[in-house]
């Protein structure tokens, strides 16, 4: 007897969990909001993400110039710098009050300012100077400036040297103007672009944002709609902790499988982004983040009391999250504080470890650390989820009983005075 009715138990649980599966599955696809963030969101988010961030590097920053020198050699510099794709000379100012101008009132970036003995210097083998004033609000415009003005002033220098020189070879020339060559050589990042810089870590982190979003709609969307305000509602099915958390779950988990392999797969394809992991790797690497973005979300939502305390949560947590999870800043530089606070959440392993895999082309035993972390996150915060509906469970029974109580008291009562 005892085993047919573990057997009935066990039978039970798994029909049970399939119901909340069901359940949950619907309840997601009838709830706008929570379609929005786990469909819509993800669909078109990372395609505007990515199409800003398109043209990979900052071209033709408009520059002014103030040439107070007004010889060959300052007009063939200012030729060759305009030449460059980083910079385009918009305007020749008469003076630096002018240039200023231009600055504060955006229609220029960066001023070059060259001096009146520029030329006169030259000639006579003194040491001259090329000054450049940059709008530093915007870093990515200094870096257009600095790396226009350096080249052509490396360029120019070869050609003053080898004029020097009195060299009878070309090659002779070549080494009067380069005594030590180097060579550039871009690792991971070919075009040495932002998109490609920056775009992985974005898709991962909204991957976690629209879970967190979309769970916490429907855990407020459930409190509304319940008498009590209980996340669980009374109902048979409802009638143990591991069905409902792992009915929840898989219900999220099987539409965030289709969800990632769009966002982290089929985008970065769409925009040439630089992909050289191994496919079995970045899958096996995204089962544990998933897991641990679900649970991490359906603990959460403890705290949420309607669907407008979710939006005010977490949809100004994003650009933090970002910030120290290592990639836009780097992680040498985040205080140890934050650093910690970083490991809470699974963005911060799933952000540098799907970048490690995807643009580095490391396998998982090379991204161990952050493989078991998620492993590790996945497992402490489907506990914790345990937990939370354990105690939503018998808060649901208690405000039950003690509504079951109230009636029956003014049942009493009504009977009393009816007598």
């Amino acid at each position: 007897m005892k085993d047919i009715k573990l057997k009935d138990k066990i039978a039970q649980g798994i029909n049970d969990l399939f119901y909340i599966w069901k359940r949950e599955f619907q309840t997601t696809f009838r709830d706008q909001g929570v379609l929005i963030f786990f469909i819509l969101v993800p669909l078109g988010y990372p395609l505007l993400y990515s199409f800003i961030y398109d043209n990979e590097v900052v071209r033709e920053v408009p520059a002014g110039v103030v040439d107070d020198s007004h010889s060959s050699l300052s007009r063939e510099y200012l030729r060759k710098v305009d030449a460059t794709p980083d910079i385009q000379i918009v305007s020749y100012c008469a003076d630096m009050e002018e240039a200023k101008q231009m600055l504060k009132n955006r229609r220029a970036y960066g001023i070059i300012y060259i001096p009146s003995d520029f030329s006169d210097n030259i000639a006579k083998g003194k040491q001259t100077q090329v000054s450049i004033y940059c709008d530093m609000s915007g870093l990515l415009y200094y870096k257009s400036m600095l790396l226009a003005n350096t080249a052509v002033s490396l360029d120019m220098n070869r050609d003053i040297k080898i004029a020097r020189s009195g060299n009878t070879t070309d090659r002779q020339d070549e080494i009067t103007a380069y005594p030590i060559e180097y060579e550039e050589i871009s690792i991971f990042n070919p075009t040495a672009g932002f998109a490609a810089f920056l775009i992985p870590a974005v898709l991962v982190l909204i991957i976690q944002q629209t879970l967190l979003l979309g769970i916490g709609l429907a855990a407020g969307t459930a409190r509304e709609n319940n008498r009590f305000k209980d996340l669980v509602p009374i109902n048979r099915h409802y009638n143990g902790t591991l069905r409902i958390v792992l009915g929840k779950g898989l219900s999220y988990f099987l539409v965030y499988i289709l969800v990632a392999f769009y966002v982290l797969y089929v985008v970065p394809r769409l925009f040439s982004l630089n992909q050289i992991g191994q496919p079995s790797s970045l899958i096996l690497f995204v089962v544990p983040y998933l897991a641990a973005c679900i649970f991490f979300a359906m603990t959460a939502s403890i705290a949420i009391r309607n669907r407008e305390t979710c939006m005010l949560i977490f949809v100004f947590t994003s650009v933090p999250l970002l910030f120290i999870s290592g990639i836009s800043w780097p992680g040498a530089a985040i205080p140890p504080f934050w650093k910690y606070v970083s490991y809470i959440f699974p963005s911060t392993f799933g952000i540098n470890g799907f970048v490690k895999i995807n643009n580095m082309g490391a396998t998982l035993s090379e991204v161990a650390f952050e493989y078991k972390a998620l492993w590790l996150q996945a497992g402490i915060y489907f506990l914790t989820t345990c937990w939370v509906y354990r105690w939503q469970i018998l808060m649901s029974r208690k405000h039950a009983i003690e509504r079951y109580k109230e009636l029956k008291e003014k049942a009493n009562l009504s009977k009393q005075i009816s007598d």
